[in-house]
């Protein structure tokens, strides 16, 4: 296949996890090998594509096992589930076994410093050849956008959530 790339979905609006979930079905789809790890997301409830995804051949989910979403989470547990994670994430990357993986939410924890860019950097500049690179999330800091080959931002116009609808099964989650 040759080089992989580096890819980036982030921004404020609705959709960076679907885009990389559909990207997933489609690496899966040819045969692909693919590695998701998911930081700062629950793991209770599953959402949907997490139920569905898990129980395809092909795919390896990694979950660094420390929602944020609801805020009650101790800071110092959720930066060491993520640096575990992406830990574990890179040994298992540096087997060469798959062609492609996404760190979901990890620009967020870049972001508000549960793992530094350094790890990150060094991933990139050690990774293998033909692995394509995925990080979804917000606040996708400057030094991610400058190396990646692919940036996407999902620009929010209007959202449920603004008008007091909460995050809705089989949608959202």
């Amino acid at each position: 296949m040759g080089q992989g790339l580096i890819q980036v979905y982030t921004g404020h609006g609705k959709g960076k996890t679907t885009a990389a979930t559909g990207l997933i079905l489609r690496a899966l789809g040819h045969g692909w090998p693919v590695l998701l790890v998911r930081f700062l997301k629950p793991i209770d409830p599953v959402s949907g594509e997490i139920r569905l995804l898990r129980d395809l051949p092909g795919i390896t989910l990694l979950e660094a096992g420390v929602g944020v979403i609801d805020g009650k989470a101790d800071r110092a547990e959720v930066a060491t589930s993520v640096k575990q994670a992406f830990a574990e994430a890179c040994h298992r990357l540096s087997e060469g076994n798959f062609r492609l993986v996404v760190f979901d939410e990890l620009n967020n924890a870049l972001h508000h410093e549960y793992l530094g860019w350094e790890s990150v950097a060094s991933f990139l500049r050690e990774r293998p050849l033909a692995l394509e690179v995925v990080f979804t999330g917000r606040h996708a800091p400057m030094q991610l956008l400058d190396t990646a080959d692919l940036v996407t931002s999902m620009e929010k116009i209007r959202h449920p959530y603004d008008q007091g609808i909460p995050a809705r099964e089989g949608i959202e989650f």
